[in-house]
């Protein structure tokens, strides 16, 4: 993280810590067998004061997203967080899996980390993919962004251009009118009608990350023109204080409800797909990220109404997972969706002064961790060790190669 280094060095030592913090908290998300990753660790006050911290669920989406990250540690400290597997061996037990996943993301994440890792079973992950990416069948976006991404990183390897020119004519597709932003699915019928023009953040990385990435498999302006028009929307949206706000409304390229604000928006996502775009020859958008990465030890939310609370808990090894209204059913959420669908722009402002985004979700899923080493671990040296990247210029790119949709929230 050389270029970081040199742009702000107290944001260096944050994105070191943040990474220490990956590395140490990734081993307690194991299932007990090292196969696979938990769903969540949710934390709980412990009768002295301290925290105790709860393992929920499994899941492979999860598993496919750490495996991505964890590619670019050295071996050894791959085998560390991957319960004894280097990140080729670890993909290759969700290949095994894969006969039983129903899900395209999860498949697809799956095939994205055969394809990166050179699993030799790349081909049959990515016929898995095909047989659950039903042409013509409306998808997820963040779904049909993850299928594109694990075509580009198939490309030099199998002959996948007309799947892949497929999937990236879908996600152009999938935007309304002139927005440059994306809405939750590629078409009707998945989402209710009053939310049918609202995209989430992860609506927006995701296919901005996918869509440059196709370009920098192979020559395609007009996908990395997208990609840059989409970045350059949320980040001239992008909070004050760093935030990376939650719900657009796609048809309009505004901000329909900026909360909650999640860690992994924060110090993974945007990075990620931000860097990969300035790879891609795109835009350099190395202030928005540094703005971003900033917000983690300086959240405004809990600084205005005097309950400080820190996001990052080293010894735990977890970052906290966002701040939110605490507002019941997420009634802000569904009030402005419902209330921007009939009136495009209405803000219904009372509800920010009713609801105030002070509350923290105590909780770290490993996808998380996952994204973070993605995004500032941006090559592998020939010795397999990873080498960091800067927020002023491209990430290198690896030898060789809830809600639905929301990181896989």
């Amino acid at each position: 993280m050389t270029e970081l280094a040199t742009a702000d060095r107290p944001l260096h030592d944050l994105a070191t810590r943040l990474l220490a913090v990956a590395e140490r908290g990734l081993p307690k998300m194991l299932v007990p067998e090292g196969t696979g990753f938990v769903f969540t660790r949710a934390g709980h006050r412990a009768d002295a004061g301290g925290w105790t911290l709860e393992q929920r669920g499994t899941s492979i989406r999860y598993a496919a997203i750490t495996a991505l990250g964890v590619r670019f540690l050295p071996a050894d400290r791959q085998r560390a967080v991957l319960g004894g597997h280097t990140a080729e061996e670890f993909t290759g037990l969700l290949v095994e899996r894969l006969p039983c996943v129903r899900n395209l993301g999860d498949a697809a994440l799956v095939a994205w980390a055969a394809a990166e890792t050179g699993h030799p079973k790349l081909s049959d992950a990515l016929d898995r993919v095909a047989a659950l990416d039903v042409p013509g069948r409306p998808q997820y976006t963040v779904e049909a962004a993850w299928v594109l991404s694990a075509l580009a990183a198939a490309r030099g390897t199998l002959d996948v251009e007309q799947r892949l020119a497929a999937a990236r004519d879908r996600l152009l597709r999938a935007r309304i009118g002139g927005s440059p932003l994306f809405p939750h699915a590629t078409g009707p019928g998945l989402n209710a009608w009053y939310r049918d023009h609202i995209g989430c953040f992860a609506d927006q990385t995701y296919p901005l990350q996918a869509l440059a990435r196709a370009h920098t498999s192979g020559d395609d302006p007009e996908a990395l023109a997208a990609a840059d028009a989409c970045a350059t929307r949320i980040c001239a949206l992008q909070g004050d204080g760093g935030q990376w706000w939650w719900h657009y409304d796609a048809r309009r390229g505004t901000v329909v409800e900026g909360y909650p604000v999640y860690s992994v928006h924060q110090h993974a996502m945007a990075p990620t797909a931000l860097l990969d775009l300035a790879e891609a020859g795109g835009t350099d958008f190395g202030e928005p990220i540094r703005r971003g990465l900033r917000w983690m030890t300086e959240v405004p939310e809990l600084a205005r109404a005097g309950t400080p609370e820190p996001m990052i808990l080293d010894d735990l090894g977890v970052t906290w997972r966002k701040v939110y209204r605490g507002d019941p059913k997420k009634a802000v959420r569904a009030a402005r969706g419902l209330s921007t669908r009939l009136v495009p722009g209405l803000r219904l402002g009372v509800l920010d002064s009713v609801f105030r985004p002070t509350a923290v979700d105590r909780e770290c899923r490993p996808y998380e961790f996952g994204w973070m080493l993605f995004a500032w671990l941006g090559s592998i040296r020939d010795d397999g060790a990873g080498a960091g990247v800067g927020v002023t210029g491209a990430k290198a790119t690896a030898p060789g190669a809830d809600d639905t949709g929301a990181g896989g929230r």
